[in-house]
């Protein structure tokens, strides 16, 4: 195998020794940020942010995953003025998506492996038109869950198409989960990249070792994707991992799309809050970004 070894170290992909620690992070200084996923509506993402509040827990960022195709422009409207008043990152996931679409394929055992990549020219068009559509009404971040569109994308920003601040998050949906593969992605214009969830510690770091932009974990998941809960690795997650989006309060819904509730806004808060006493309490030196982020929808 050395020499297997050997050839993925001069491409930038090297195993991480035993100790690895991640040296890397964000721009201003942080090892970890806290994100909200699920959050679905105005109502929602306004509950959670008061809680948030409330408990003096501050959120970085916050992803509606349903799809912005299901937002009315009012809807998108507030959520980008409640962002940008708060000081938090909002990302909106790209609507279009096989379960959407004709697909009967997809709602089979062995035909959800595609996941929610996109089928076919029109529905590349849809998704890209549904991502303009977000960047028109203010919209600095898309989560995403097909490569090919993360390409297209990029293109269109590196020709002007979308704004140059336009910021590309690939959902773990995706189903990307070694450092080839992170590193592919990195070099097509993800900004974010969200690994399957199950990943163990080496795994992660291998990851983090081969590419520098922001990793994002699932501290705790929906039954739907295995309910585990990981808060007692959190303080190995930030070690290995920075910089980390620590995705928290998943454990609270019933899967990805679940419409989040106001009261389930309050307990996702709560789960935060269990995570940063892990972190305060078995990794006290680490480096949270300052509250008030750079916000991602701040047109240019």
């Amino acid at each position: 195998m050395k020499n297997t070894k050997d050839f993925l170290k001069k491409i930038g992909i090297e195993e991480p020794s035993s100790s690895f620690q991640s040296s890397k992070r964000f721009e201003d200084g942080g090892q970890f940020r806290f994100e909200v996923p699920g959050i679905q509506s105005p109502k929602t993402m306004e509950a959670l942010l008061d809680e948030s509040i409330k408990q003096n827990i501050f959120i970085h960022r916050v992803t509606q995953t349903k799809g912005i195709m299901l937002l009315t422009d009012e809807e998108i409207n507030h959520m980008v003025s409640m962002a940008k008043d708060y000081g938090c990152e909002l990302f909106l996931s790209v609507g279009p998506r096989a379960t959407y679409d004709t697909s009967a394929t997809v709602h089979t055992t062995e035909g959800s492996r595609i996941g929610y990549r996109l089928r076919g020219y029109d529905n590349l068009v849809y998704a890209i038109e549904d991502v303009k559509r977000a960047a028109e009404l203010g919209v600095r971040g898309i989560l995403l869950y097909d490569e090919g569109l993360l390409y297209t994308l990029n293109q269109m920003r590196s020709h002007g198409e979308l704004p140059g601040n336009i910021q590309f998050k690939l959902s773990a949906h995706a189903g990307h989960c070694n450092p080839a593969s992170a590193k592919l992605m990195e070099s097509i214009g993800l900004n974010s990249f969200n690994p399957v969830r199950d990943l163990q510690i080496p795994m992660i770091a291998s990851i983090r070792n081969s590419i520098n932009i922001p990793l994002d974990l699932h501290t705790e998941n929906p039954k739907s994707t295995g309910g585990f809960i990981r808060h007692y690795e959190v303080p190995e997650f930030i070690k290995v991992a920075a910089p980390v989006y620590l995705k928290t309060g998943g454990s609270v819904a019933a899967n990805h799309n679940w419409d989040t509730t106001q009261k389930e806004a309050v307990a996702r808060i709560k789960q935060v809050s269990l995570v940063k006493r892990m972190i305060d309490k078995y990794a006290s030196d680490a480096i949270v970004s300052p509250n008030k982020s750079i916000y991602l929808s701040v047109p240019e």
